[in-house]
């Protein structure tokens, strides 16, 4: 029985797929940049690499949460500046007001003053960001206060009367746990005494429309006394500034931290999955080089065919 299995050749083309496995993998890497574009190219570090990859797709979605409190805290911020300088206009006013040289006409014209900032006040309280009512709380489609004017105490309304809405939304650290972002409209000013349930001490609203009420009544001890609550709804005011501030500050170490985790993820990814472009372009190199050289030495060698068995 004459074998139709040449060794020589068998040798030769085991070492030629070699090779061109060798230059196969080698020329995706360099026109690619990866060397893991499948997962049979690295099977032992696929399940690595996915979950990198979903930390840093959550990462670059907390970034984007993060971009967006930030807008807001920001007009928040300002919004409530602008009520702090209201409120320290109200208190001149109620001092002037409250002086021997003021008659109850200059008192009724300090009152439309005062109802003026009580306008602007509920304005703030309507601040909005791309259609969002920031101090509406979790329902921000609408305000939450209204001006209405046709009423005699108080000029301010809820938005619908008697509703209490609440603030629960939270903002996602990229470093662990969440932080509050929100305040709403009526404990910044609005604010409730939790036992009786009337305005508290500091509420900017009742303050604002006791000095109205006592200007237009021509009241000099009613004015004076509202100083006093005055003074305490802009302390609070300043307090529900800081709140901001303070989400500020959370927010922007989030980014940075956010920023870092980002580079740190991607430089893992990159260490995996991107191929060592020179040192797979010398592969390939050499592979090319390797099988030229083959088919050149195989071109070269003796074959025997059928009648080299025939006598």
């Amino acid at each position: 029985m004459i074998s139709n299995v040449d060794p020589q050749a068998s040798m030769f083309l085991a070492s030629l797929n070699i090779v061109q496995n060798s230059l196969a993998q080698a020329s995706q890497q360099v026109s690619s940049g990866l060397k893991i574009n499948v997962a049979s190219d690295a099977p032992d570090q696929i399940g690595t690499l996915l979950q990198l990859r979903a930390n840093l797709q959550k990462n670059t979605q907390i970034q984007s949460n993060l971009t967006l409190a930030q807008t807001d805290a920001n007009a928040a911020d300002n919004a409530l500046q602008a009520s702090i300088q209201l409120m320290d206009s109200a208190v001149s006013l109620a001092t002037q007001g409250a002086t021997s040289t003021s008659d109850a006409s200059g008192r009724a014209t300090i009152a439309q003053q005062i109802q003026s900032i009580e306008q602007q006040m509920v304005s703030n309280s309507q601040t909005t960001v791309q259609g969002r009512f920031l101090f509406s709380g979790d329902n921000d489609s609408s305000a939450e206060y209204q001006w209405d004017p046709t009423a005699a105490n108080p000029a301010v309304s809820l938005i619908p009367a008697g509703t209490t809405p609440q603030a629960t939304r939270v903002l996602e650290d990229p470093a662990g746990g969440t932080f509050p972002v929100s305040l709403t409209a009526q404990h910044i000013f609005d604010n409730q005494d939790s036992t009786t349930g009337q305005p508290a001490t500091d509420n900017v609203f009742n303050a604002l429309n006791t000095l109205y009420q006592a200007l237009t009544n021509n009241d000099t001890t009613g004015i004076t006394n509202s100083i006093t609550l005055l003074h305490a709804a802009s302390t609070h005011l300043n307090t529900m500034d800081a709140f901001y501030g303070n989400v500020q500050s959370q927010i922007q170490n989030a980014n940075t931290f956010a920023s870092n985790y980002n580079v740190q993820l991607q430089t893992q990814i990159s260490n995996i999955e991107d191929a060592d472009i020179p040192t797979a372009a010398t592969v390939l190199t050499q592979a090319n080089t390797q099988l030229e050289a083959a088919m050149t030495m195989e071109g070269k060698l003796p074959h025997t065919s059928l009648f080299s068995y025939l006598g």
